[in-house]
């Protein structure tokens, strides 16, 4: 069951503003969004939770951010021609079938970058893991920097439309960010993201040894895992 209390919850709730804003012409194309303090001051949220929104945003195309100049409004942000409907992505039901869709993609996906990927490519996937790890130090739950993560392997298959298809999906496929986890403490909270993590490392050492079989394997047990998790959750019992 949701939480709307929750940082991802609320990051939601920020991001479905300044979606509705985007796309009811409010703030047009090339607009700059309100700054990081004008949204907290508006909105009564954190920092952190404005930056998981307008990750979530770009993830989505509906923004581009510019280094040290702030967030704005893609050219043509309507032109996506498929997309998860952010509001209905908090149903167990929802995040079950979006689950069974990204293993019918993703698992081919690693395979193909541990068969294609360059050291450029292995080198930001990696980076995308120590992103992850970094943000987890800091005590928040990394929705975006997984989403990165993703799509790092995604590029790295050089097939153009796996990142496509991904940033179709946005970043509401990480079900976390929508979806209130039985783990209520802290410290299950950590555990239970430390061990996506290690999921996670299997998957970059499959990558990175260039090995398809491996790669596709650590990628179908990391989303199964994921799957049975939220299975569990919505039959009522921890994942």
């Amino acid at each position: 069951m949701a939480d709307k209390h929750s940082p991802n919850n609320l990051a939601e709730r920020v991001m479905a503003r300044l979606s509705a804003d985007i796309r009811g012409g409010r703030l047009a194309p090339g607009a700059r969004l309100p700054t990081e303090q004008e949204l907290t001051s508006t909105m009564g949220v954190s920092r952190t939770v404005v930056r998981e929104a307008v990750a979530a945003l770009r993830a989505d195309g509906l923004v581009v951010t510019r280094r040290g100049s702030g967030a704005y409004v893609a050219d043509n942000p309507t032109a996506s021609p498929f997309r998860i409907v952010a509001p209905h992505i908090g149903r167990i039901e929802d995040v079950l079938d979006v689950m069974q869709l990204r293993l019918a993609v993703e698992v081919e996906a690693a395979a193909l970058a541990a068969e294609r990927a360059d050291r450029k490519h292995v080198a930001k996937v990696r980076a995308a893991l120590r992103d992850i790890d970094r943000v987890l130090r800091h005590g928040e739950g990394a929705v975006a920097e997984d989403f990165a993560f993703h799509r790092a392997i995604a590029e790295a298959t050089g097939n153009a439309q796996f990142p496509r298809f991904l940033a179709f999906l946005g970043s509401h496929v990480i079900p976390r960010q929508s979806v209130r986890l039985s783990a209520d403490t802290p410290a299950e909270r950590r555990a239970y993201l430390e061990r996506i993590q290690r999921e996670h490392g299997c998957i970059v050492a499959g990558i990175a040894a260039g090995d398809p079989v491996e790669a596709r394997r650590a990628m179908r047990d990391h989303l199964t895992r994921s799957l049975e998790r939220y299975r569990k959750l919505a039959e009522g019992s921890n994942p």
